[in-house]
């Protein structure tokens, strides 16, 4: 029975061991990606920055300045477009996301309002793929790789239905890395453009051709491109910050269940010598 026990023990053990090899090379492999999109995410900051400035300096330029992309409409439907990773062991990552773009879903339905979705991600995809809510587009795998080009071509079809009355407003649900340790799920609304800084008592010696709003309505392909870029670029970080994270605790965890498996074998190990010499001396007095 002793014997049994232990060979069971012994098989459960090898079979922690090569969990623990798996996990612990997923630890690795999110690490390297993380710094890298790490480093992807900051080069970002500062054009997305410069930009809205730009945006902001010429919205400033026009006395009663006026653009459709600054007001608000009643009419249209609301794009969201739910960010989320393209795989799974992560943790709560992807459902953080989804239950706070769900969230807003359903505050716009008991409002009356449309709504359209786009999915950035695998998981986003298939979280969405038996909703009854109409899908402009899907983009799957487009993290690890996703350039200006590809977030302009995006932003380009959005602005285009935008302009043609077909969308109210665009918002962005994603995931902000704060830290290694720390990720939040995150709601922007991109457009109408928010919270522009604008001041009227300041004025450049910049002429804009043919007039400040049509500068302004230009730059908005390459504003919502470098929100789009950054974003994403941001929520696959994150996805790798979670997953490295959910590798070591899984890897801690198997480590854990190896020492006390192996504990009891060593008992188990204990007590089939203790009842093997038993039994010998046992015999031994028996014979004597």
């Amino acid at each position: 029975m002793a014997a049994s026990n232990m060979k069971a023990i012994k098989r459960r053990i090898k079979s922690v061991e090569s969990t623990m090899q798996i996990t612990k090379a997923m630890e690795l492999v999110s690490s390297s990606k993380l710094r890298k999109a790490k480093e992807r995410s900051e080069q970002a900051i500062p054009f997305f920055n410069l930009l809205y400035q730009t945006m902001s300096e010429v919205a400033s330029e026009a006395v009663g300045f006026h653009s459709v992309y600054t007001e608000e409409r009643d009419t249209g439907a609301v794009l969201l477009i739910v960010m989320a990773g393209d795989r799974g062991l992560a943790g709560g990552f992807n459902l953080n996301v989804f239950r706070l773009a769900d969230q807003r879903i359903q505050e716009l339905q008991a409002r009356g309002r449309g709504i359209v979705l786009m999915t950035v991600g695998k998981k986003s995809s298939e979280h969405y793929a038996k909703s009854m809510l109409p899908l402009l587009g899907t983009f799957d795998g487009v993290g690890e790789n996703v350039t200006m080009y590809s977030a302009l071509h995006m932003a380009e079809h959005i602005v285009h239905l935008f302009k043609q009355g077909h969308l109210s407003g665009v918002e962005i649900f994603f995931t902000n890395m704060v830290s290694p340790l720390t990720q939040e799920a995150r709601q922007m609304q991109v457009i109408p453009v928010p919270n522009l800084e604008r001041n009227s008592g300041l004025r450049s010696l910049t002429n804009y051709e043919p007039n400040p709003e049509a500068v302004f309505d230009a730059l908005i392909p390459q504003y919502l491109a470098g929100i789009l870029y950054c974003t994403i670029v941001d929520t696959y970080a994150s996805e790798q910050a979670a997953r490295r994270m959910a590798m070591e605790n899984a890897t801690d965890n198997a480590q854990e269940m190896i020492d006390d498996l192996s504990l009891k074998y060593n008992r188990a190990r204990q007590a089939s010598i203790t009842q093997e010499l038993t039994e010998i001396v046992s015999g031994a007095n028996a014979q004597g």
